[in-house]
């Protein structure tokens, strides 16, 4: 495809690299993933210049690109992604390196607007009051928001795929620590849900033969090792949950979604995001109990998805076998479940498994990518689950976020040729991240220094496996 070929050169002539999440466009997904694959042929490079992954990831991505020589970076996303690229290339020393959004206006997202609010500061201020108070905020928020957060109550980051093991992490390190989780409403109730159900399958709860007993010692072993039921217990009582901040595109697996699910899909697997509303996540929560469904992050339901399709496809069965997943998240994971699941299928060379990705929304929700969608002879099948009128919300609206569509082809094109014809154009400047902190104090500190704080306060988490010494300091401190 000549398209991409071109795009492949101009990407290796101007050293510039492209990190995209997974929510894109699904059309476009399709288009960076035969990049990469052009590129892995053409260039000499050790890793593509492009990248697919989750908001935190693609900070990691492009900092590998830049000690690549990566002279400017396009970041596909939404405005919060762009600072968290921006901010951790430049604690990796790539600060003089330009990151580029693929729009000069504002590329909003609901769920960290909803953490801009004057209500979300109260609650801060009221419910962090505690001398051992620690805010776990979700990365998907502004910088603005993580600095004026770290100058009320001591702040840490989180994603969707750590957030569960901070918390435990952090409970366990300091005693009678009181958590704040925001901005995600739905994702915090369901964390306590999470918990809550580990704790009716334990030991004297209701349990079923499916489901293992999550005693004191499954605790300990799968989940955390300074754990037991008492602790848990203890826990789930010290969340306080942010009540009005929400995803609008998770917003929409609502009750009609779950019916449909429940009505058409029970012998199907389900997967959900932590920020899918309760009854969605409570559905793919308890199958995931079973060993038939997973709750989490967008990397955890990818790698759930490869896993059972790889189980079956590695096995012995001579039956044919058609694993159904219900997909619990935005419709631009697509792209790259079809790529893992068609890549098993290849590499397996067995013509006995197929694998159908259902989308519980409307029809609108579903594009194919290249000749693989819907391609039964390839033994995938991209499908929708339920006809309009009875998706993602009663309007029969589909599960993609209007901010991540400001993202297509067209736009990545023009910050390309930008680059290309001028990389010093003035018309540049309206493409960086956001720069509300930018020369701003708080208290007499840099914005920008404590806006960065609980990115660096997370990752270094993620290395060390324990809460820094520094921010156990600052939560002894009442700070």
């Amino acid at each position: 495809m000549e398209e991409v070929k071109t795009l492949s050169e101009k990407l290796l002539s101007l050293n510039m690299g492209i990190v995209a999440h997974y929510y894109m466009d699904v059309e476009l997904q399709g288009v960076l993933t035969a990049v990469q694959k052009e590129q892995q042929l053409t260039s000499n490079k050790s890793n593509p210049m492009v990248a697919i992954a989750d908001s935190l990831a693609m900070g990691d991505f492009a900092v590998k690109m830049c000690e690549e020589g990566a002279e400017a970076i396009a970041c596909l996303g939404v405005d919060f992604m762009s600072e968290s690229v921006a901010t951790i290339m430049a604690k990796n020393g790539f600060g003089h390196i330009p990151v580029y959004r693929l729009d000069a206006n504002p590329i909003g997202c609901s769920l960290a607007e909803s953490a801009e609010r004057e209500s979300y500061r109260a609650w801060l201020n009221k419910s962090g009051k505690d001398a051992a108070a620690l805010h776990v905020v979700y990365i998907n928020t502004s910088l603005e928001t993580k600095a004026v957060s770290t100058s009320i109550v001591p702040t840490i980051t989180c994603t969707s795929s750590n957030v569960l093991a901070t918390i435990l992490q952090a409970s366990s390190q300091i005693p009678d620590l009181k958590i704040l989780y925001g901005p995600d409403t739905y994702m915090g109730n369901n964390l306590v849900t999470m918990i809550d159900s580990i704790l009716a399958h334990g030991a004297n709860g209701q349990t079923s033969d499916d489901v293992e007993v999550w005693d004191d010692a499954r605790i300990a072993r799968d989940l955390h090792p300074a754990h037991n039921t008492e602790s848990l217990r203890r826990l789930r009582d010290s969340i306080d949950v942010y009540p009005s901040g929400n995803c609008v595109v998770h917003h929409m697996f609502g009750s009609e979604v779950v019916s449909a699910v429940k009505r058409n899909y029970d012998d199907a697997f389900v997967t959900a995001h932590l920020e899918v509303p309760g009854e969605m996540f409570e559905i793919a929560m308890e199958k995931s109990l079973e060993g038939k469904g997973v709750v989490g992050s967008t990397s955890d339901i990818l790698k759930f998805i490869s896993r059972k399709v790889a189980e079956a496809a590695e096995s012995n069965s001579t039956e044919q076998n058609r694993l159904r997943f219900i997909l619990g998240t935005e419709a631009g994971m697509v792209t790259s479940i079809v790529k893992s699941v068609r890549e098993i299928l290849e590499r397996t060379g067995n013509d006995k498994v197929e694998a159908e990705i259902v989308f519980p929304v409307s029809s609108e929700a579903v594009m194919a990518t290249d000749d693989s969608a819907g391609d039964s002879s390839s033994g995938l099948a991209v499908v929708p689950g339920v006809a309009g009128g009875e998706g993602c919300s009663t309007a029969g609206g589909c599960a993609t976020c209007p901010f991540m569509k400001m993202n297509d082809l067209d736009a990545l094109h023009d910050v390309v040729d930008m680059v290309e014809a001028d990389p010093q154009s003035p018309k540049l400047k309206a493409f960086l991240p956001p720069d509300r902190v930018q020369g701003k104090k708080i208290d007499g500190v840099s914005a920008v220094e404590l806006g960065s704080e609980p990115i660096l306060f997370m990752r270094q988490f993620m290395q060390e496996k324990a809460i820094p010494d520094a921010l156990v300091k600052k939560i002894g401190a009442g700070i």
